[in-house]
């Protein structure tokens, strides 16, 4: 089942607020690199888009995160994109009570999954 309008823009404002703010592309950038997220079911999929290494005018998309949200449970579970472009969890911390604990974990990756 689909986050509702309201969960959403819930959700919106808590990755604003708890993410994008510290991890931003500096201004001089931002034309460059663009943040993004895509909600879809319990899903909420972190990336950033950047230009192509040799290929500067066209633009790829870099996963960063993934972090669904199990009503049954009542959790956040974090996954990441390994090499071979699957979303696995997590290993040190495959959840979080909240989506502000999840994405802080994701914000501080100790293993440096999410940001190498």
């Amino acid at each position: 089942m689909a986050f509702t309008e309201q969960e959403t823009s819930e959700h919106l404002k808590t990755l604003e607020d708890h993410f994008w703010t510290h991890r931003r592309p500096p201004l001089h950038l931002r034309d460059k690199i663009r943040e993004g997220q895509r909600i879809e079911d319990q899903s909420i999929e972190l990336f950033l888009v950047r230009p192509i290494f040799n290929h500067p005018e066209k633009f790829v998309e870099g996963a960063i995160a993934k972090i669904t949200y199990v009503q049954s449970k009542e959790h956040w579970k974090i996954f990441w994109k390994r090499a071979d472009g699957k979303w696995h969890t997590y290993p040190p911390k495959p959840t979080a009570p909240s989506l502000e604990k999840a994405l802080a974990t994701v914000h501080d990756d100790p293993n440096g999954c999410f940001f190498g």
